[in-house]
């Protein structure tokens, strides 16, 4: 069993590799390819899942009873809540019991991108998650890993000191939002600093897709 609280490195793979994967699964194209070996941490530190409305064989295999609207977004989306303990209502015996039908949210969710963003997450509910993120281990086998994840590394900097004027006086992103929108945007950072128009002109490109 892989133990989440050990201070071992885990091998996140080669960096350059793994981010254009993960950008390639934040637009739908495929799913994410944890090696999460026996590790439930993201179903066990309640989280929230969305399940967007053409996610018809996820929903068909969920109890009506465990979802509701999700808040701010169109009818049909809903999301999944978690029991008393924090854990998915899904995950019985340490396992996901819809794991060839689990929701979309599932597939892309890598918790590889916290250490990517060089960002930790500030949450009691989500420690094991925390843990089990900062023991991710990328290697660099050529020039170009290292340029990408400086990189996602300026992309999450500069929505942190940029949110207001980014994000139109809402409130920043959380640690996930902006782990994985400094993986989305990181292109426009390699080996310079966009403005903050540029960021706003790019972010509303990538999300009107």
């Amino acid at each position: 069993m892989t133990d989440v609280n050990s201070d071992d490195g885990l091998a996140a793979g080669d960096f350059a590799t793994w981010v254009t994967g993960m950008q390639s699964a934040l637009r739908g194209e495929r799913g994410s390819d944890v090696p999460c070996g026996s590790c439930t941490a993201c179903c066990t530190s309640s989280q929230f899942v969305h399940i967007e409305p053409d996610e018809t064989d996820t929903l068909s295999h969920i109890p009506a009873e465990l979802l509701f609207p999700a808040p701010r977004l169109p009818r049909g989306h809903v999301l999944m809540g978690y029991d008393e303990r924090g854990h998915c209502p899904m995950l019985i015996d340490g396992k996901c019991s819809i794991y060839e039908h689990r929701p979309r949210t599932c597939r892309v969710y890598d918790c590889r991108v916290f250490p990517a963003a060089g960002l930790r997450i500030d949450d009691a509910d989500k420690a094991l998650i925390d843990q089990r993120a900062q023991r991710w281990r990328f290697s660099y086998p050529t020039d170009a890993d290292r340029v990408r994840h400086d990189a996602v590394r300026a992309a999450a900097a500069f929505l942190g000191d940029h949110a207001s004027e980014v994000f139109d006086g809402a409130p920043g992103p959380n640690a996930t939002q902006r782990a994985v929108l400094s993986v989305e945007l990181h292109d426009a950072f390699l080996g310079r600093e966009p403005d903050v128009q540029e960021v706003r002109v790019e972010l509303s490109r990538r999300r009107g897709r």
